[in-house]
Order: structure tokens, then C-alpha cells, then sequence
């Protein structure tokens, strides 16, 4: 589009988590032209206030802890502060336990999306940002998968996520809604939850603990730091087509074991030691039920259209990340 839309007045959905908080501390603290950014939480295991404490006393920021099923909230909220913008990152998100449980994660990723588009479809001039992943698409052995690439999900949380894009582009073509979707690669950062790859091999190192990989550690992710992800669905939600989707990636594809070789490097220079100290904690274990080989995203679309690129190189922001584990 020619012109950006005029975003002032936001509701944040899952703001407290990981790749939310991000993206409320980066609109705090970089676009002034931001009334007001409602963030709704559930504050879940993954979701933290401490995510939020360098803009806690910033008077734009409305934290209301609740849940995205509860339709009556959400309207309230979209009423009281005039929303005309709605970022939908809540999701439960974490594979490993949507095996164990996927009920929750179609409750949370599918009834929960199907609940907010309930409440836009009364509020249409809302543009609703939807927040996917790469794993929607399946895997990949060779080449990248672009926006009109099908849907393959493997896991239970993929089908969780694909099952509300679904929703979102039936939701926009049915009802006449705004929106616009966007499919990001693997997050890594300050302030992720310890599940998660990243932080769960670098305090694995710090406190000189069993660093377990997945079969033979040769399974392939492209690695985006946060604040890249963040600066592309701000650019997305002011300049993003009604109707299309936007890969977000970093062309830093890597297997596992290679961007464990490199944590511990990093680890172990900042922490000035011999990284066999660290080698010697690696242990593999049994693959896990289902688990896609490669994911690898084009994303001409955004940098052509939108103007965007990834500005973080991996070694910095690694070190971004040890630096944060060492101060939390």
C-alpha cells in the first residue's frame, strides 16, 4: 500500500511473552506516534511481568491479565480504548508439549483466534494482525517455501496454527475483515522462556548441566533474532496488503548441533574457559515423535514489498542472549 495505515490505539494479545513483550517494548520505546497499547495476558507459565519492567511506568501501556476465550473481555477492552489494531501473538507454542497435549493447543491457538475474530467481526474498521509460524508449511528438503507454498503441518502445534490462518483468511474473505498474517522462522533472544532451544542450552552451559539434542542433532532452522521479527510485523502492520501473508526469516539456517558448536563457543569465550568443558555435556537422545528435518523460508515478498531485512548477525545476537541468561 502507498500509505501507512495510521496505527495508534493497539491491542497486544499474549504481550507478556516472549515475541509479545518484544514487540511491546519495541513500540514503546521507538514509535511515539503509539496512544496506547492494551496488552492482554493470561500469564500463563510462559508469560512474565518482568518481561515488561523498562516500560511498566510508560502511561501508554494498559496490562490486563485475561484470556483471549473470553469474548466479553475483549470487546470491553476494544470499546473502552477505542482499538484499531489488533496483534494476535498469543499461542501455546512449544512442540514438544503439544505432543503431550493437543488438546490445549487447539483450546488456546484455534478457539482462542476464533474468539477474537467473533469480536472484530463487530468491530470492522480493526485491523487484525495474525502472528503464524514456518512450521505450517511442513518440511522441506530442498529450496524455500514461499506465502503460496501448502499447508503440510506435522505436528500438532503446526496444525493448531495452520487450523486458525485458516480461520483468519475464511474469517476476511466471509466477513469483510482487515487483516494480514505473517509466518516467521525459529525466534531466539533476551527474555525467551526456557523450553525453548537457545536459553535451555545456554544455562545447560552455565550451570554445567546434560545438554540433550534430538537424534543426531542434523535437523535444519533458520534462526531470527526477536528484534528483527518485531521491526518486520511493525512494518507489516502499517504497510501489509489486506488479505495477503508475509514470511519473516533470516537466512541463518543451521542445524542443531552447528548452532550448539556455536553457543558454546560463545559461552565459553565470554566465560573465558575451554569449550570441551561444554562438548563433553553433549548427550543425544531419542528423536522426538514427527520431527521435520528442514524448515527455510523465502521472503522476497517482505524485503521487495515492505522493505524489510534482517540487521542481526547471529554471533551478536547470540551474545545478546548469553549476556541476558547471565543477568537474570
Amino acid at each position: 500500500m502507498s500509505h501507512p495505515r495510521d496505527v495508534k490505539q493497539i491491542l497486544v494479545t499474549g504481550g507478556a511473552g516472549f515475541i509479545g513483550s518484544a514487540f511491546v517494548r519495541y513500540l514503546l520505546e521507538t514509535e511515539s506516534q503509539v496512544n496506547k497499547v492494551v496488552n492482554l495476558d493470561r500469564l500463563t507459565y510462559a508469560g512474565n511481568l518482568k518481561n515488561l519492567s523498562s516500560i511498566e511506568s510508560d502511561p501508554r501501556h494498559v496490562f490486563v491479565q485475561g484470556d483471549i476465550l473470553n469474548g466479553t473481555l475483549v470487546e470491553e477492552l476494544v470499546r473502552t480504548h477505542e482499538i484499531d489494531t489488533i496483534i494476535h501473538f498469543a499461542a501455546e507454542s512449544h512442540v514438544d508439549t503439544s505432543i503431550a497435549n493437543p488438546r490445549l493447543f487447539y483450546r488456546t491457538n484455534v478457539e482462542g483466534t476464533l474468539s477474537l475474530l467473533e469480536v472484530v467481526r463487530r468491530f470492522r474498521h480493526i485491523h487484525f494482525h495474525h502472528v503464524s509460524t514456518d512450521e505450517v508449511y511442513g518440511s522441506i528438503t530442498e529450496g524455500e517455501f514461499s506465502e503460496d507454498s501448502p499447508y503440510r503441518p506435522n505436528s500438532p502445534y503446526a496444525a493448531s496454527k495452520a487450523a486458525s490462518d485458516h480461520f483468519v483468511r475464511a474469517y476476511a474473505h466471509t466477513y469483510g475483515l482487515i487483516v494480514t498474517l505473517s509466518h516467521s522462522s525459529n525466534n531466539y533472544g533476551p527474555y525467551q522462556y526456557r523450553e525453548k532451544f537457545v536459553p535451555k542450552m545456554i544455562e545447560g552451559c552455565l550451570a554445567r548441566r546434560e545438554l540433550p539434542v534430538y537424534g543426531k542433532g542434523i535437523n535444519v532452522r533458520d534462526w531470527l533474532f526477536v528484534e528483527d521479527h518485531v521491526r518486520a510485523l511493525w512494518i507489516i502492520v502499517q504497510k501489509g496488503e489486506k488479505g495477503e501473508s508475509y514470511n519473516i526469516g533470516s537466512k541463518c539456517e543451521l542445524k542443531n548441533i552447528d548452532l550448539l558448536q556455536l553457543l558454546i563457543e560463545r559461552v565459553a569465550k565470554i566465560k573465558g574457559v575451554n569449550p570441551k568443558k561444554y562438548t563433553d555435556l553433549i548427550t543425544y537422545v531419542k528423536d522426538r515423535p514427527g520431527h521435520d528435518l528442514r524448515y527455510s523460508l523465502n521472503c522476497q515478498k517482505l524485503e521487495k514489498e515492505l522493505g524489510w531485512s534482517p540487521s542481526q548477525p547471529i554471533e551478536e545476537g547470540i551474545d545478546k542472549t548469553i549476556a541476558w541468561c547471565l543477568h537474570v
